[in-house]
């Protein structure tokens, strides 16, 4: 063969392998309203930066016929490239391709992706569309699976790991997204399940669809399996390309920093009436976040789960920070079983990625009831305590009105190792609320305008800040129109904090 046929040749196989299943099984993917893998890749890096990796791969099985039919990549696309300049790794499932099912060449590409990433400290992104296992190889397959899994765990708070679902994605397959840090679903073209809908029929005579089961509006409100969902595929990539715009690229860097015209000694008025006279009127906790943070940019994780907790991405000075925060306009802000684990798991993402925390405080208590109690609200709320306790980022807390009972504790307070407490005048922090405090306490009062005296006379003396501050508890009482300028003092402050825990193999986290 002569150098121009070689070239020649080269060029015949890279079309092959670019071509995936074939025109016929692109045009059916694009019908269905996806794009190819390669699309995706294209949509998710910068322009021009993607170098792949495995391109020529094929598999090696030989049962059930397999072996006449063979495919250049395999059902997967791997390699690196680049979002805002910065190193990723990436593999996106080929849907035309024997469905995108893994088999022991495609897992073995993953796994070489994997640990390239990890090698190299940056951020690994799948795009998932797959059929799952690959079934006329067996073992094999569930052996490749396997190899992933413990990679995604061996990764864990080493580098960010995300994953994008843009097709189905079932059985042993959601449990590699499931071990990473955030998933990202489609409105109506993902789909997530252990067992499908058939499955569930034949064994529990239950009727549900596809959709129903395990569409993005399932796992994004009820599970709270998804963190993002998009309208479509390329709304869905470009949250990915703004996600890894508040995160470093692994647990040795800090987050990237972004210029802003934002002045950082921005007076807040409009602060000053948004938390109501009544204790018990709600407000909507995002009216103080959107004011404090810069340009009102706010990334907002899990916005259709634990309507009661709200957490996010955000920047004061340019600087990345996470927001934790009850919101007082559902369930009044109570912490339960679903908005405890939540906030936890987020906690300890910003804790590995060196993510300051910034934690906003309207909490009345736990949420009260056998369904809680029975369904663990203990261990729950526990799994909170412990990631705020275990955090050792820069951790800044602003308590707005109610603080009561455990629910302040547990809400990254001084005790815990907040290191700069803040309580606006209108804070309210006692073990519980007055009228149930003087039920207690003058249970023997049954006169109501004396009950009615005996809980102003207790709202008086501990539904304020006053006490907590003269017991060093909370550093400093600011007026709502300061916060700005006060958080961002409190996060230069504590920029270089060093701190770590006693030495240990992990600790043992309530799960």
């Amino acid at each position: 063969m002569d150098l121009k046929n070689k070239f020649e040749y080269f060029e015949q196989l890279n079309k092959e392998a670019e071509i995936g299943g074939g025109h016929e099984r692109i045009e059916k993917q694009h019908a269905a309203g996806k794009k190819t893998a390669r699309e995706r890749i294209e949509e998710l890096l910068d322009p021009g930066t993607f170098n792949e990796v495995d391109k020529f791969v094929l598999h090696r099985a030989t049962d059930f016929g397999i072996d006449k039919k063979k495919f250049r990549g395999d059902g997967v696309v791997t390699g690196y490239g680049k979002i805002h300049d910065r190193l990723i790794y990436v593999f996106a499932q080929d849907f035309t391709v024997f469905g995108g099912t893994m088999s022991r060449s495609n897992a073995d590409k993953i796994v070489k992706i994997q640990k390239m990433a990890i090698e190299n400290g940056a951020p690994l992104i799948g795009l998932n569309d797959s059929g799952g296992a690959r079934i006329q190889e067996g073992v094999q397959s569930l052996a490749g699976y396997a190899d992933i899994f413990y990679n995604n765990v061996l990764s864990s708070g080493v580098i960010p790991q995300i994953s994008t679902i843009l097709g189905p994605c079932a059985g042993g397959a959601v449990y590699s997204p499931a071990l990473t840090d955030f998933i990202f679903m489609v409105n109506e073209t993902s789909h997530m399940f252990v067992t499908g809908p058939d499955v569930i029929k034949t064994v529990t005579h239950e009727n549900v669809t596809k959709e129903d089961l395990g569409g993005a509006v399932t796992h994004s409100s009820k599970s709270g399996v998804a963190h993002f969902t998009g309208d479509s595929e390329e709304q869905t990539i470009m949250m990915v390309r703004e996600l890894l715009s508040f995160i470093p690229s692994n647990n040795m860097e800090d987050p990237p920093v972004q210029t802003t015209t934002d002045p950082i000694d921005r007076k807040l008025e409009a602060l000053h009436d948004v938390v109501p006279a009544d204790p018990n009127k709600p407000y909507d906790m995002k009216d103080i976040i959107f004011k404090i943070i810069d340009d009102e940019h706010f990334l907002e994780v899990q916005p259709n789960y634990a309507g009661n907790m709200i957490i996010g991405f955000a920047r004061f000075g340019g600087k990345s920070v996470g927001i934790v925060a009850n919101q007082p306009s559902v369930l009044a802000g109570v912490l339960d079983i679903n908005s405890s684990a939540k906030a936890a798991r987020f906690v300890r993402f910003c804790d590995a990625f060196n993510i300051p925390l910034v934690t906003l405080v309207d909490v009345p208590g736990f949420l009260p009831g056998t369904q809680q109690e029975f369904g663990g609200i203990i261990k729950h709320g526990a799994k909170l305590l412990y990631a705020f306790a275990e955090a050792t980022v820069p951790k800044i807390t602003l308590i707005t009105r109610k603080a009561y009972g455990g629910a302040y504790d547990v809400m990254s307070s001084k005790h815990i190792g907040g290191d700069i407490n803040y309580a606006y005048p209108t804070a309210e922090i006692a073990v519980m609320g007055p009228e149930g405090a003087i039920n207690i306490l003058n249970r023997n009062i049954t006169n109501e305008e004396e009950k009615a005296k005996a809980v102003e006379e207790y709202r008086e003396a501990f539904a304020n800040p006053y006490r907590a501050a003269s017991l060093g508890y909370i550093d400093e009482i600011i007026y709502p129109e300061d916060t700005r300028i006060k958080i961002i003092n409190a996060l230069d402050m504590t920029r270089n904090k060093r701190k770590s825990n006693l030495p240990r193999k992990h600790g043992n986290i309530p799960l």
